[in-house]
This record gives structure tokens, C-alpha cells and sequence, in this order.
């Protein structure tokens, strides 16, 4: 994938960048894997606001990933790279000996015409779902699973990837991309290779109705608000916030402030937190 510039016609349009979809192979979705996406807005189903500054976008079709992996020992042949709207990722399109289709998360280096398979069997090849315990030390990884048989949870956004670090008894330990080091049970599956579309995180937006676009509305700054609307608020010309941290709209504490709990229960399978600390 690269990036591509546009001509500087308006002022907004100078600096914005885009991908220039070099990987996409397929343009339309496939019909029968995909499902209608209802918007929400931020709302529950009690019909209040739990996710501020959402709202309107383009519409989207939701693709059905299979992140199980579970069809063991069957070969599928990739038949097209696709671009999802829902994710950073791009997705894949494979399609097994006996005619079913699927979508995967796209890994780096995936192209037409390969061939990938999931199960103990399968070779450790880009593309391929294998268990841990059947992986090379030091092969890097994504679509992790943290329960077997549930589906890939972790290192699943574009250009992501973890490692394996050791293999010991019932567990193995990977570090993620987040610096953590944790412990996941062997029988845990994993996809090999990094994750496709490594150069998303370089674009650059460019301009307000593009993230519109998105589903993402304004997001107004509590500093230049009135004491009643904010405890940022208030005050003559550019003023501090007057309190210890900066807080949320509702005075409860943000940025920084630890929402983990401190007796989870996975807490015990985290070698080193992403800080560099080991974990108490």
C-alpha cells in the first residue's frame, strides 16, 4: 500500500493524504457475507447518549470475518483483497475446496491466488491459523485468541503484530504490540504474519467533512466553555483549569487515571504491563 497527495485546490486539501488502494484486488463485497449495520448514534438501547460525539456518516454494509479459523486441514484459495469500511485492516476473500466462501483479516504479503489453512497441520506460513503450541519462538502474529475456540481478540488493526516469546507448560508467552508482555494458554490459535495496510496510520484526514464521513461529529473543548457546562470552564482570556488533572464534563477524573481493576482475574497472565512494570 502507499500514500497518495492530492492538489492543493482548497487549503484543506493541501496536506491531505489518502491510500492509494494498491493492494485492493476486488472492488464489490461479496452479498452473501455481508449483514446490514444499523447506527446508533452513541445511543443504548435506552435511547441515551453513552458514546458522545457520534452521529450521521456514510452508510455501510458490515463483512461477516471469520476469526475462528476452525476449519481445520481444508485449503482455500485467497480469490480477492477488499477494503472494509469497518475496520483499518483490509480483508481477504478465500475460498475453500468445497466452494464456501469466507473473509480473513489481510496480512502483509497475501496476494491472489495463495493458499492458506488453518489447524495443527497447516505449514507456519503467512496466511495460515495454527495453534501456539504448534509455532516457532520468535514468529510474529496477529488475530490472537485468548479463550480456545472463542476467536481471534487481539492484534487485529492494520499494520499490527505480536510475538512469541516462549512457550512453557500450559501457556505461552507473547509480547503484544502495546510493549505488554502476557501469558495466553497454548491451545490458543493465532494467524502468522503482520497484519496488511501498515502504512494506515500515516494518512493524514486533511479536513473537518472527511471525518464527518466517518460518523464522528465535533468534539468542543471544555477550556472554552462556561463554569456551568464545564469544570474546565471559565475563567479571563486563556485560563488554567484550576484543578489537580483535567477532568470530564460530569468533575470525575480523565487522562491518567487508572480504570483497571485491581484483583481481575487475568491480571495474574500479564508478565509486564506496556509501562515497563511488572504487574503485582
Amino acid at each position: 500500500m502507499g500514500i497518495k497527495t492530492y492538489n492543493p485546490y482548497t487549503p484543506s486539501r493541501r496536506h491531505m493524504t489518502g491510500s492509494d488502494f494498491s493492494e485492493i484486488t476486488k472492488k464489490t463485497p461479496e452479498k452473501s457475507l455481508c449483514v446490514s449495520l444499523k447506527k446508533n448514534a452513541g445511543r443504548n438501547n435506552q435511547g441515551k447518549i453513552t458514546v458522545r460525539h457520534r452521529g450521521g456518516g456514510c452508510k455501510r454494509k458490515y463483512r461477516i470475518i471469520d476469526f475462528k479459523r476452525n476449519r481445520d486441514g481444508v485449503s482455500a484459495t485467497v480469490i480477492g483483497i477488499e477494503y472494509d469500511p469497518n475496520r483499518t485492516a483490509n480483508i481477504a476473500l478465500i475460498k475453500y475446496e468445497d466452494g464456501k466462501k469466507a473473509y480473513i483479516l489481510a496480512p502483509a504479503g497475501l496476494t491472489d491466488g495463495m493458499k492458506v489453512m488453518s489447524g495443527p497441520d497447516a505449514e507456519v506460513r503467512v496466511g495460515n491459523c495454527l495453534p501456539l503450541e504448534n509455532i516457532p519462538v520468535g514468529t510474529q502474529i496477529h488475530n490472537i485468541e485468548l479463550y480456545p475456540g472463542k476467536g481471534g481478540q487481539m492484534v487485529r488493526a492494520a499494520g499490527n503484530a505480536a510475538q512469541l516469546m516462549a512457550k512453557e507448560g500450559k501457556y505461552a508467552t507473547l509480547r503484544l504490540p502495546s510493549g505488554e508482555m502476557r501469558m495466553v494458554p497454548i491451545l490458543c490459535r493465532a494467524t502468522i504474519g503482520v497484519v496488511g495496510n501498515g502504512d494506515h496510520n500515516l494518512i493524514n484526514i486533511g479536513k473537518a467533512g472527511r471525518k464527518r464521513h466517518m460518523g464522528i461529529r465535533p468534539t468542543v473543548r471544555g477550556s472554552v466553555m462556561n463554569p456551568n457546562d464545564h469544570p474546565h470552564g471559565g475563567g479571563e482570556g486563556r485560563a488554567p483549569i484550576g484543578r489537580p488533572g483535567p477532568c470530564t464534563p460530569w468533575g470525575k477524573p480523565a487522562l491518567g487515571l487508572k480504570t483497571r481493576k485491581k484483583h481481575k482475574q487475568s491480571n495474574k497472565l500479564i508478565v509486564r504491563r506496556r509501562d515497563g512494570k511488572a504487574m503485582k
